[in-house]
């Protein structure tokens, strides 16, 4: 690449939680800063031009694709990587019922797939199998686990359910 200094731009930006600051050339994607600078190889670049959804991540809790979004655009803003789903070693409910209903295959997909689940059950703990099937509908899966997905999803959510309503009712004694 051949930037001139003009071109360099120093961006501050939350990744998992944690502060960033990266120095990068204008062009550069979220996704090359995220896999190359900051050695978050879980999201994964499939296509490059965001028809494949492997690159998924969430910015301010909306699901993008990482390949399309300039990293300079990130000035301030809070990303999250499938890095950072698990939270104290721990497997996020959803990370769980995919191992648990087998909507795991190879695995070039599944952190973009995930990522864009994980926004829908932010919005909702009560997804409908449609809105499942919308959510991931910018996510290509080749080996073809999208049942599996969404009976995943499904049971994730019922367990995070589960789980707000039990902390609600610990709060309430």
């Amino acid at each position: 690449m051949n930037d001139t200094p003009r071109s360099v731009k120093q961006v501050g930006f939350t990744v998992n939680g944690q502060a960033v600051a990266l120095e990068v050339a204008a062009r550069r994607t979220l996704a090359e800063a995220l896999r190359e600078d900051l050695g978050l190889t879980g999201t994964k670049v499939g296509c490059n031009r965001a028809e494949c959804g492997s690159c998924t991540v969430l910015v301010d809790g909306r699901a993008v694709f990482a390949c399309t979004m300039q990293v300079v655009e990130m000035g301030g803003r809070q990303v999250t990587t499938v890095e950072g789903l698990a939270c104290h070693g721990e497997l996020h409910p959803l990370q769980e019922a995919f191992i648990e209903h087998d909507a795991v295959q190879c695995g070039i997909c599944i952190p973009g797939i995930l990522m864009a689940l994980k926004a829908l059950l932010d919005r909702t703990l009560d997804p409908t199998e449609d809105e499942v099937k919308h959510a991931v509908a910018g996510n290509l899966c080749r080996c073809g686990t999208y049942p599996n997905t969404v009976k995943a999803t499904l049971a994730a959510a019922r367990a995070l359910r589960d789980d707000a309503e039990a902390t609600i009712a610990r709060g309430s004694r």
